[in-house]
This record gives C-alpha cells, structure tokens and sequence, in this order.
C-alpha cells in the first residue's frame, strides 16, 4: 500500500471511530485521498435549523466529529438554516411541526454563532446561513427543485409513512424541507455531510440532488443520537433531559451525575470525546468493580465541565456538589425570587399565600403548574427541608421559604409589599 493510501486509511479510522453509518465508506476513503494528493480539504457540511436558542451535548456529538475533520486538515462548514428553520424540521414529528418567527429564529441563529466555538476552531470553520440562497429563489425555482423528487421517494421517509398511514395530515411545505436541505449541499458543493441517525433521509436527498446536478455525490455520515439524561429518549430541550454546553458549571456537573449508571461509558465516549483506551478502562473498572460508578461520574461531569468552562471550574463544581447532596449542605448563591403582595391578591386572590404549584411555576422550577403539580405528587419537591406531596398545597408567605425542586433547583422565595415588580427577580 502507497504512504498516499495509508494516510487516507489513517484518518478515515479515526473519522469512522463513533459513527453508525458511512454512505459510503470507500467514497469516504477516495475523497481523502484525493485531498491528500492534490492538498485541497473536504468541504465537510453540518447544518443546524435554530428551533432552540441553546445547543446541548446531543449537538456536541456531531460537533466533536466535525473537530476531528478540522484537525485531519479539512474545512467545515457550519450552516444555520435561519430559511429552513421557518418550515420546520418534521424529523422525528407525528404532527405538523409549527413554523418559527422570523425574530425567533435570528436570535436563535446569533446564539449558535457564540456557543459552536467552545468545540470548533474557527480558522477552520466557514459559518453560512441558508437564507443567502433560498431567500431569493422564485417560484418557478421551487417548482424546478419539486421536479426533482417524487412523492413516492419523500414518502418512503419513515415519520412521513407512518403519518400518511395513520391518517395524521402532512402539510405540503414538509415535503420541502429534504429538498431544501438537500439543495443546500448542492451549492455548497458539500463533500460531506454530517448529521444524526434522524436525518439519514435528508442526507441520501442531498446526494441524489449532487448526482442530478452533476456534482460527484457527497459522503453521508451518520452519528448516533445520545440518550438524555432520564436514559430512555434522545437528548431534546423539550424533554427537559438535556445538558446543555452553555450552561454553568454547577448544572453540567450535576445533570451529568445524574445520569444511569448505563450510559456512563457512553457520554465518555460521544459526549466528552475521551480516547478508546480511556472508554475500555471504565467499562472494565465497572464491570469487575474496581471503579464506582458514582466515581466514574465524578470524573466524567469534571471532564465535561472542563471541555466547556476549565478546570478551575471543574474543581469548583466538584466541591459544590459534594456539599450539596453528600453534607446535605446549600449552594453558596441560592437564588432570590421575590413575590411581590399585590401580584398574591390580584393573581390568587387569598392574601399572604400562594399555590405550590404555582410559586414553582413562576420561579422557573417547572415549565408549568401542570408540571410543577406533578413533581409535587413525585415527592420531588421540598419547603424548608420538608418534602410536600399535596399538590393543592398553599405556601404562606408571612415569612421567608426555602424552596427545592428535584436535586439541583435552589429558590429562597420572600414577599415583598412593594407595588414595583420590575425587580421581581435578583440574585444574592
């Protein structure tokens, strides 16, 4: 074998590592070839549809293998579908999914810029916005772009088939968004794409609209979904089993020790990026027990609070959450939530107490009464130290509260008689 062919064998082991697909993988290995020969990089494509203003460590499972293809030399290309993200992604949906505002999206698309750095180099990193192109097509642009594809191909999508069979109605701007996505890689001239086991469709798409187009098809490769935190479903911030890379250190730390035992090795894996060797000695430490798993989570949630704050910060989690839930001790910064009493009689209309679930609600310890009732009936709720399983529960608020929510939420509600609330909520 050619050194030329050894080196591309090389990094396509490396690229392959943590992957559950290559479409195809001798492609793969002919492109880098031909990178290595002629010294041009691939163009390796990622696109985000910014549905959501924060990225998380399911995203950052692609994002560390786009990292890889930056430090084997080649050019990634990061591309915010601020157009797409209007139609809506139907992956994974069993009902029409709602478009984004204009606004919602902007400001969604500004925040990826900030938080894809904390993996990416951004030497390497070409940043797009779909918009570019697809915001100036005409209708007949589109009609074109239809032509290329048959309902028959965009039905054999499984989420598309099992709604047409089930008789749940599909609008006819999701057919749009495989072609769309597709079309992006037709003017990128994308020699790779990236994405998750959901989007394996959307990637095949963009290589038959390459080959139609005339342009050499490009590669797709397909990474797996993490499981979130409860284990069970995909990490989704509308699941709420989500750590999020933007998030302080003290909440990576402690969601991370949060998770199965099962999923260790996992998350060390896709999530912090360690090396196989590293992966293999905590599955055999866990597996002959010579290492706990409390430990071996531990030593994840530090690596992963270093991937995204530093190690100072890991140190400072590490002791925080010792204290916490080993010496049952409280955080050093509990937040402050101030009721104010005119918002307890107009809202609630007893005066000097408020519903439990309602104070939870307002105080971000749940997304909503209905959930905070739900967590109230869990037993995952406590007031000044003592758990409360009564959802009808009514908290008085002649004095100050200690409020707890799960294992990681911290409130110290007071009341306040002032009519301002344009301080409602402060941190000490």
């Amino acid at each position: 074998m050619s050194e030329l062919k050894e080196r591309a064998l090389s990094q396509c082991r490396v690229l392959e590592r943590g992957t559950t697909e290559i479409v195809s993988r001798d492609e793969l290995l002919g492109k880098l070839e031909r990178s290595l020969r002629t010294g041009v990089p691939l163009r390796v494509k990622l696109g985000a549809d910014p549905s959501a203003p924060d990225l998380h460590l399911g995203h950052a499972v692609v994002l560390r293998k786009l990292r890889q293809f930056q430090d084997l030399g080649h050019q990634v290309i990061f591309l915010i579908g601020d157009f797409t993200g209007m139609i809506g992604d139907p992956t994974g949906k069993s009902e029409t999914r709602k478009p984004l505002a204009v606004e919602e999206v902007q400001a969604n698309a500004e925040s990826y810029r900030k938080q894809i750095f904390k993996l990416l180099d951004p030497q390497r990193t070409e940043i797009r916005f779909n918009s570019e192109w697809l915001g100036g097509m005409s209708f007949a642009d589109v009609i074109r772009l239809t032509a290329e594809y048959t309902v028959a191909r965009i039905l054999e999508r499984d989420d598309f088939q099992k709604r047409y069979e089930g008789g749940h109605p599909i609008g006819i701007h999701e057919f749009l968004y495989p072609l769309v996505q597709g079309y992006d890689s037709v003017v990128l001239k994308a020699d790779v794409e990236l994405g998750g086991t959901d989007q394996k469709f959307n990637l095949l798409v963009g290589r038959d609209l390459q080959r139609a187009r005339g342009q050499e098809p490009q590669v797709a490769l397909i990474t797996p979904l993490l499981e979130g935190t409860d284990g069970v479903q995909k990490m989704s911030k509308s699941l709420g089993n989500y750590i999020g890379i933007d998030e302080p250190a003290r909440e990576i730390y402690g969601k991370t020790m949060s998770i199965p035992d099962s999923l260790i090795a996992r998350y060390a894996e896709l999530a912090a990026g360690m090396s196989p060797e590293a992966v293999g000695a905590i599955e055999q430490g866990l597996r002959n027990g010579s290492l706990h798993p409390r430990e071996a989570k531990a030593n994840l949630a530090k690596n992963l609070v270093a991937l995204y704050h530093d190690q100072k910060a890991a140190a400072e989690a590490a002791v925080e959450f010792d204290r916490i839930f080993r010496k049952k001790g409280l955080p050093d910064d509990v937040p402050i939530e101030i009721v104010y009493g005119h918002e307890i009689l107009r809202e609630k209309g007893v005066e000097n107490t408020v519903p439990l679930a309602w104070l939870i609600a307002r105080s971000k310890g749940a997304e909503s009464i209905s959930q905070a009732k739900r967590l109230i009936r869990q037993g995952g709720v406590s007031l000044d130290g003592k758990v409360l399983i009564d959802e009808h529960f009514r908290v008085p608020m002649d004095r100050e509260h200690l409020l707890r929510v799960g294992k990681r939420f911290f409130r110290r509600i007071t009341v306040s008689m002032s009519k301002d609330s344009s301080g409602r909520r402060k941190k000490t």
